[in-house]
C-alpha cells in the first residue's frame, strides 16, 4: 500500500517521497477502514512540510485533509454503512487506505462530489466561523479580507453573501479583479499602504467591523486602517511570515482588536455532535451549490514531487488532489 512520507523538513517536492507501507489492520469494535479516494494538499501542509507550522516532526507522514469510502466497518459500529462516503478528521491522510476509530470519520452524503467533500474539513468551516464567532454582523455591514483568492476568501464572498453583507477583498494582482467579481466580491483592491484610504473612498462611513487576515505583517494594519472603531481584526494565517502588526492609534484610540482563530480549538475541542452538525451543514452548502472548491489538478500518490511542485506555484486557479486509489472521472 502506497503512502507519502516527508523525511525533513524543506521544500515540500523534495523532501517527501510516496512509500510502501502495511496495509491497514481489519477494523475491531469501533473502528473503521476507508479508502481515501482523494485528498487536498493545503497551504497549511506546505508550511508543515517547511517546518513553518504545528505539525508531525519528521520522519512523518501528513495530509490534512481526505475523504473517501467505508469498506469495512468494526462489530460495534452503528454509524456507518460499508460504502458510506466519509470525511476523516485526522492527518495521515496522503494514504490509500486508514483504520481509524469511527468518531475520527464524519459521514457525507454520498450525492456530494469525492473531490469537493476532500476539501471540507478546513477551509468552509474557518470562512463560517470567522464569520460569526467575533462580530454581531448584519446586513449591509461590510467585511474586508485579504488573500482573497485564497479558498477560504472564495468561500467568505458566498457566505457573506448569503447573509446580505458586503465584502471588500484585498488581492496582489490585478487580473484577479474579473475572477473574484464573478464570484459575487462586491470590491476589489489592490494591497498596498494607502489600503484604508481607498477602501474609504469606495464604501464612504459605512460600518466595517471585522477585517479577516490570512497574511499577517504590514498588510495585517493595513486592513486595520479601514475598519470602523471597535472592529476586530482576525488572523488565521501568517503567509508573510511577519508578525503582525497594529498601531498604538489602532489600539488605543481606535479600540481595534487583534484576535488569533485556528480551526483546532474553535470546532474540534467541540462534542462531536457539534462537529457532525457543523460539517452536515457544509456539507449541504456544498450539495446545493452555495459553495464550491475549485480543482485545478489531481495526482497520483507516486506523482508527489510533481503534486507539491503544483501546490507551491503563485498564479493556480484551483486546490492541487492527491487521488491515492487512482484518478477519479
Amino acid at each position: 500500500m502506497k503512502a507519502i512520507e516527508f523525511i525533513q523538513y524543506g521544500p515540500p517536492h523534495e523532501v517527501c517521497r510516496c512509500i510502501e507501507v502495511n496495509a491497514p489492520p481489519p477494523p475491531k469494535g469501533d473502528q473503521v477502514t476507508i479508502a481515501v479516494e482523494a485528498a487536498a494538499i493545503n497551504p497549511a501542509d506546505l508550511l508543515i512540510l517547511e517546518g513553518r507550522y504545528p505539525g508531525p516532526q519528521p520522519p512523518a507522514r501528513q495530509g490534512i485533509e481526505g475523504a473517501g469510502k467505508v469498506v469495512a466497518i468494526g462489530e460495534d459500529v452503528t454509524e456507518f454503512n460499508i460504502g458510506d462516503q466519509a470525511m476523516l478528521l485526522g492527518r495521515n491522510n496522503w494514504v490509500e487506505k486508514q483504520t481509524i476509530p469511527a468518531s475520527q470519520a464524519i459521514k457525507i452524503p454520498n450525492e456530494m462530489d469525492i473531490l469537493q467533500a476532500a476539501q471540507i474539513k478546513a477551509n468552509p468551516p474557518s470562512a463560517m466561523l470567522m464569520l460569526t464567532n467575533y462580530e454581531d454582523l448584519k446586513e449591509g455591514d461590510w467585511v474586508i479580507q485579504n488573500a482573497a483568492n485564497s479558498a477560504v476568501g472564495l468561500h467568505i464572498i458566498k457566505l457573506a453573501q448569503a447573509r446580505g453583507i458586503r465584502t471588500v477583498n484585498v488581492v496582489r494582482r490585478k487580473d484577479l479583479f474579473n475572477i473574484l467579481q464573478e464570484h459575487g466580491a462586491d470590491v476589489v483592491v489592490l494591497e498596498g499602504s494607502d489600503l484604508g484610504s481607498r477602501v474609504r473612498d469606495k464604501v464612504g462611513d459605512a460600518r466595517m467591523p471585522l477585517a479577516i487576515d490570512a497574511i499577517g505583517g504590514a498588510s495585517c494594519m493595513h486592513l486595520a486602517d479601514c475598519l470602523s472603531n471597535g472592529g476586530t481584526v482576525v488572523n488565521y494565517g501568517f503567509l508573510s511570515g511577519d508578525p503582525c502588526m497594529l498601531t498604538p492609534t489602532h489600539t488605543i484610540v481606535r479600540q481595534i482588536k487583534l484576535v488569533g482563530f485556528w480551526l483546532g480549538p474553535s470546532l474540534f475541542n467541540s462534542s462531536h455532535d457539534v462537529i457532525k452538525t457543523t460539517y452536515a451543514e457544509i456539507a449541504q452548502m456544498f450539495i446545493d451549490g452555495l459553495l464550491h472548491s475549485t480543482v485545478e489538478a489531481t495526482y497520483t500518490l507516486d506523482q508527489v514531487k510533481t503534486a507539491l511542485e503544483h501546490a507551491g506555484r503563485e498564479g493556480r486557479s484551483g486546490k492541487i488532489i492527491f487521488t491515492p486509489n487512482g484518478p477519479i472521472s
